[in-house]
């Protein structure tokens, strides 16, 4: 569909429906031995052909984004390396922060609310996260057992309840994390079912899609051949 300027890797997709656009967070982060590191990737936008519109980043500092959404709030981007999450400006060419640079650690997915007021991150290294968009105030919701629910990467939502993907161990599993007065409660939509490295998901009206085996925790394995294409596991949902 698009081929991204040489010298950064696609990461995270969301399709905004208001804007008809393609987000896509673009990197090339430090630390992957196949990929050459630099200080700043971006937030891209394709159109519906397959070509680059807008490519943005914050104004100062670097900048590696690993997850995007789109909702009636706007466009959210995360910084998996300083726990930042920018939102993108009402004119679509300009960031924000509504968490700043090393408030969290590691933030990775996101997604509003079904009020449309807060927006819960996924942290990876502090756990689930909830920011007041009226006033940018972020407070850490622990599990009911009182601990933070690590190890979330991607992040979305159907009706009251949010679907995470936990790959912090081996194999990943699906969550499901529900607001509680206390914070969240967490649990196995799949019971046992696991995912050998899962990373992404997406809601699209009826189904949760799962990027189930995505070959990143290989990346950095010289040896390893890959003898299939990473699948896409479609869970069935109601909301």
């Amino acid at each position: 569909m698009a081929t991204l300027p040489a010298g950064i890797h696609p990461f995270a997709l969301a399709w905004d429906a208001t804007r008809k656009r393609l987000w896509v967070s673009a990197d090339c982060p430090p630390g992957v031995s196949v990929i050459k590191a630099c200080d700043r990737g971006a937030l891209m936008a394709v159109n519906a052909s397959g070509r680059v519109m807008t490519r943005i980043a914050p104004p100062t500092g670097s900048f590696h984004p690993g997850d995007v959404s789109a909702s009636v709030a706007g466009v959210f981007v995360s910084d998996s390396q300083n726990g930042a999450v920018y939102r993108l400006s009402k004119d679509g060419y300009s960031l924000s922060p509504v968490i700043e640079p090393g408030v969290g650690k590691s933030a990775q997915g996101t997604a509003l609310d079904e009020a449309g007021q807060q927006l819960l991150v996924a942290d990876y290294s502090q756990g689930i996260a909830a920011v007041d968009l009226a006033t940018n105030v972020r407070t850490l919701l622990p599990r009911q057992d009182g601990k933070p629910l690590r190890g979330i990467d991607g992040l979305t939502r159907c009706g009251p309840t949010f679907y995470g993907i936990y790959n912090g161990a081996a194999p990943g599993l699906l969550v499901s994390i529900n607001r509680t007065t206390a914070g969240i409660e967490f649990g196995q939509p799949l019971g046992a079912f696991t995912l050998p490295d899962p990373t992404q998901i997406a809601f699209d009206g009826k189904r949760l899609l799962i990027v189930a085996d995505s070959g990143w925790a290989t990346i950095d394995k010289p040896d390893f051949k890959r003898t299939a294409g990473t699948p896409i596991v479609a869970v069935p949902i109601e909301c």
